[in-house]
């Protein structure tokens, strides 16, 4: 079995995976690297998913990479424009000369004498063994299972005669016409399934046990278009990407800052896009605060305008069990159906469900301290992209490409082959927090007690917050006491 060696190996091939390509080859271009997918096909999420009306629930101008100008019409675009648009970057870059696919990794082993890492898999389409060493890893598979979504168990799904589908699973060849759908959940796949199916089902019912905030904009940024017609793309991206990062970290700091105002204006919007006759309180007005989870974009009111027509409808209320033609609700209700979407949600899990050992000893991420947001305490050379949740995943996915390549450049310059974050005696006796702090959405808590603590001090916080980590990761200093860089062991050096 051949083993090949790389200076970094990156794993996933999605939004992540492609931009930490593009920053290692232009920050760092004196290190090999290669991404290594195990699907067979770049675009992670943007790949996968192929449910119908699948798009963003971020404008493409901070979804984007800040290196790629997005020139568009549609700032909420499709999943297909958004796939081709990664098409598009890893061949105008020459990325996808280093990607590797069918190259499913499942462990990984640190070695601080021969200070390298060795990952293991094997090959999806022939089952073979494969092996690659590196000097670094950069974990960008994502946060969540690709082996399948989260379903709840609901009483009496055995007898339902009709088809049960989950969106990470969408069937090629599912006909929904003129069938009653009913989709379970409130999340930013429920609405966009149901204003999607609208048209083509005899109805469409989204069936919530509560409510989410929902937001309706134009999925066209008029000023992004027009700064276009007179300016270089690349200089019409760049201001449309600051403007649109400045509206949405004001949106989140009035949320934290004054909650009720936010709330009562989101409300009043709702109330006039579906008049007043229409129960708002109990279908769109959550019983948290805005941004405690995740809003929902609604583009063009695509939701609203399908309720308005009849052709869906929402329910809030609770399921008692699943019967043979639909679903009784614990007000008594019955829901006729069809077909039943699970549109509840994702199974997140921590680096890609891959095993890491240190020097033979298994890791388990739960009782490690994140360093900035993207590394571990006592795990040397390995870093792992996650982006915002309350904001564009690109945004913290490009930060923490640049940082991983500072830090590969001040090795480089230092003449250390290994960084490790460790707390210092300071940080002894620091509170613990977790990972993802004020976010109360069920499929963060169902998993929170996987993922690293974070501390109340840097380097030892994911904050969340743009403004905050580009200070973190641009200005603040690599050697900062807490990352500690050694030189390789004799035994290597010879």
């Amino acid at each position: 079995m051949t083993v090949e060696h790389y200076d970094v190996v990156v794993v996933g091939a999605g939004i992540s995976g492609i931009g930490a390509g593009y920053h290692l080859q232009t920050m760092c271009p004196d290190r090999s690297y290669v991404i290594l997918e195990g699907r067979d096909d770049i675009g992670g999420t943007w790949d996968l998913f192929r449910y119908p009306g699948v798009r963003s629930d971020s404008d493409m101008h901070t979804l984007g990479y800040s290196f790629k100008p997005w020139t568009a019409a549609k700032a909420i675009a499709d999943g297909p424009s958004i796939l081709q648009y990664l098409r598009d970057t890893i061949r105008e870059f020459g990325i996808d000369r280093h990607i590797r696919f069918g190259n499913l990794i499942a462990r990984a082993e640190w070695s601080t004498d021969q200070a390298m890492w060795t990952v293991t898999g094997h090959r999806t389409d022939t089952g073979a063994e494969i092996t690659y060493t590196c000097g670094y890893l950069f974990m960008c598979s994502g946060y969540y299972s690709y082996k399948g979504g989260h379903t709840p168990e609901f009483p009496g799904i055995e007898q339902f005669q009709g088809q049960v589908v989950h969106p990470q699973q969408w069937p090629e060849d599912l006909d929904y016409a003129g069938k009653r759908v009913v989709v379970i959940g409130s999340g930013a796949t429920a609405m966009t399934l149901v204003p999607a199916m609208a048209d083509d089902v005899a109805h469409v019912t989204m069936l919530q046990r509560s409510p989410t905030y929902v937001v309706s904009a134009p999925d066209r940024d008029v000023v992004a278009n027009a700064l276009r017609k007179v300016l270089p793309d690349k200089v019409a991206y760049t201001i449309t990407r600051k403007k649109n990062v400045a509206f949405q970290q004001m949106i989140y700091r009035r949320t934290r800052t004054s909650p009720e105002k936010v709330k009562a204006t989101l409300l009043k919007r709702v109330r006039k896009e579906l008049g007043p006759d229409y129960d708002v309180a109990k279908h769109f007005t959550p019983s948290y605060n805005p941004w405690d989870q995740r809003l929902c974009l609604v583009p063009n009111s695509d939701l609203f305008k399908a309720i308005k027509s009849g052709k869906a409808s929402v329910v809030t209320d609770h399921i008692d069990t699943f019967t043979t033609t639909g679903i009784r609700l614990q007000s008594g209700e019955e829901l006729a159906a069809d077909i039943v979407v699970t549109a509840t949600g994702l199974e997140l899990v921590t680096l890609g469900e891959m095993e890491f050992a240190v020097d033979g000893e298994p890791v388990d991420f739960s009782t490690t301290w994140t360093y900035k947001g993207f590394a571990y305490s006592g795990v040397p050379n390995l870093a792992s992209s996650f982006g915002y949740v309350n904001a564009s995943w690109t945004l913290r996915a490009d930060l923490t490409c640049e940082y991983v390549c500072r830090l590969l450049n001040h090795m480089r310059e230092t003449g250390t082959v290994q960084c490790t974050p460790r707390l210092r005696p300071s940080d002894a006796g620091m509170p613990e927090r977790p990972w993802i702090a004020d976010f109360s959405a069920g499929y963060m808590q169902r998993v929170m007690h996987k993922f690293p603590r974070q501390g109340d001090r840097e380097p030892w916080i994911n904050p969340q917050s743009y403004t905050r980590d580009k200070k973190m990761f641009r200005t603040s200093a690599v050697d900062d006491g807490a990352m500690q860089f050694t030189k390789a062991p004799v035994a290597a050096r010879s």
